[in-house]
Parts: C-alpha cells; sequence; structure tokens
C-alpha cells in the first residue's frame, strides 16, 4: 500500500471495460484514500460526468471501449468546457494514439501493462497540479459580472449569470453552466472581436490546437437563443478569418437580484 491519504472529498472515474483491471485499479485507489466510480462504457462515463461534474476530481479512461471510443469520451467531456484532469490508460502503444488521445484534451497517457507506483504518482501529481490550478485562478479572477441587460430584436434581454438565468421579454429561461460562461465571456468583452482559439482556452479552457467545432455549436445556440433569424445575426456576429464579436448596447448591473424559479428551461 502507499502511504499517505487523499482528501476524503477526492472522487476518481475510472472508465474501464475489463473487469479485473478495474477491480485491481479501484482497490489500489481506494487504498490511497480516494473515492472511486467505475464504469465500463463511454456512455455511462459521460452520464456520470454530466451529473456530478463539480464532484468528479479526475477521470482514469481506458481507449478501447464498447460503443464508444475513449477518445470520443475524452473530446465530449471537453467540449462540455469539463476541465477535470484526464488521464489515459492504454493498450495501443503508437505514438498517433498518444498524440490522438493529447488532441483530443488528455493529460496524462500511460500504456498498459504499467507500473502501480508510476500509476498512483502520475494520479496524485494531476490531482496536485489541478489544486494549485484552481487556487491561482480564483487568485486572479477578476470581478465576477454577475448581470448583463441589452435590447435585443426579441426584446429586452436581462441575463443573471448567478442564476443562468434570462429574461426576453416576456419569456424566461435558464442556460446550461456551459452557455452562460460563453455568454458572459461575450458580453464581458462586449464590441471586440474574440479569437476562435480565445475562447477554447479561456472559456473551454481547452489547447488552442484542439480540433472541435464547440464553439461554433455554442454559438449556433446562443443565436438561436437571441436572434429573431440565426441565419442573418446581429448580436453575435462570425467575422471571416478573425473570430466571433457580440454587439450589443447592454450595462453590467453591480448587485444582482434575487434568484427566481425560471419558467421553462432552455433548449439543450
Amino acid at each position: 500500500m502507499h502511504g499517505g491519504k487523499a482528501k476524503e472529498q477526492t472522487r476518481i472515474l475510472v472508465v474501464e471495460d475489463e473487469a479485473h483491471l478495474a477491480i485491481g485499479i479501484r482497490y489500489n485507489l481506494e487504498a490511497e484514500g480516494f473515492e472511486v466510480t467505475v464504469v465500463e462504457d463511454g456512455r455511462s462515463a459521460l452520464e456520470v460526468v454530466e451529473k456530478n461534474p463539480r464532484q468528479i476530481d479526475l477521470v482514469i479512461l481506458d481507449l478501447m471501449l464498447p460503443g464508444m471510443s475513449g477518445y470520443a469520451v475524452c473530446e465530449t467531456i471537453r467540449a462540455n468546457g469539463e476541465d477535470m484532469p484526464i488521464l489515459i490508460l492504454s493498450a495501443r502503444t503508437l505514438s498517433e494514439d498518444r498524440k490522438r488521445g493529447f488532441d483530443v484534451g488528455a493529460d496524462q497517457y500511460m500504456m498498459k501493462p504499467f507500473d502501480l507506483d508510476e500509476f498512483i504518482s502520475r494520479v496524485k501529481n494531476l490531482l496536485a497540479a489541478r489544486n494549485r490550478r484552481d487556487q491561482q485562478r480564483h487568485q486572479e479572477e477578476p470581478a465576477a459580472m454577475h448581470v448583463f441587460q441589452f435590447d435585443a430584436a426579441k426584446g429586452a434581454v436581462k441575463i443573471d449569470f448567478d442564476s443562468f438565468q434570462v429574461s426576453i421579454g416576456d419569456k424566461t429561461v435558464r442556460l446550461t453552466q456551459l452557455e452562460a460562461k460563453l455568454l458572459r465571456y461575450f458580453c464581458q468583452n462586449e464590441g471586440r472581436i474574440i479569437p476562435r482559439n480565445e475562447l477554447l482556452t479561456e472559456v473551454w479552457e481547452m489547447s488552442p490546437n484542439i480540433i472541435t467545432r464547440a464553439p461554433d455549436q455554442f454559438i449556433l445556440r446562443l443565436r438561436k437563443l437571441f436572434e429573431p433569424d440565426p441565419s442573418n445575426p446581429h448580436h453575435f456576429i462570425t467575422i471571416r478569418d478573425a473570430g466571433y464579436q457580440f454587439l450589443a448596447s447592454g450595462t453590467p448591473v453591480e448587485d444582482p437580484p434575487e434568484e427566481a424559479a425560471p419558467e421553462e428551461p432552455a433548449a439543450e
């Protein structure tokens, strides 16, 4: 058994379809004091992350999974804006496999069979690095924008970033966490042309070199929400070969109002 106990709240998701290996990984991680959840396929992994994103501190991910590859799982987690460390654990040994793993957002790649001591060290190092990053991010974070208002073609808009709630005219909808994060970044940079790779690093917290359509898909969602004609946008503009621009005349509000229950959820 390795020395030292991890904090009780640290939770690791293991995605592994080889039962004997999953049992061994769980046993050794629990011996270190971690709370471990094991699933055997990619879709189950995504369900766990989507239901409890803030409770998953690390994902250990096999690549050859039934139904959905580990690559697709990793890419989907990153596209959804989740930044927990991901350690790929795979029997694939080719350099192109490792490169692809990093391209879709993995933090580390370890090949099977693996040395247990090295594996535990990598897990602890990834978790320690995340803790340092979270502390630094908290110290450097600017004053948060709580509410933003502007007049859209669909009506007066009021965005409450604390409750993820948007009022457009007499209609109220609730944003997903990532939609709210993207919208807040646009509002904080109103009028500025934002390069696509900046959105990847600042909103998705991904490498700017990762190939993903996530920004385009989420901007389309915002257009459908705010624009009368999403194909002819007036607020969320694509600037060819440059990036995106948010155009509005809103003014941030210092103190957020009391949170109210939404009338209807936003379409996913």
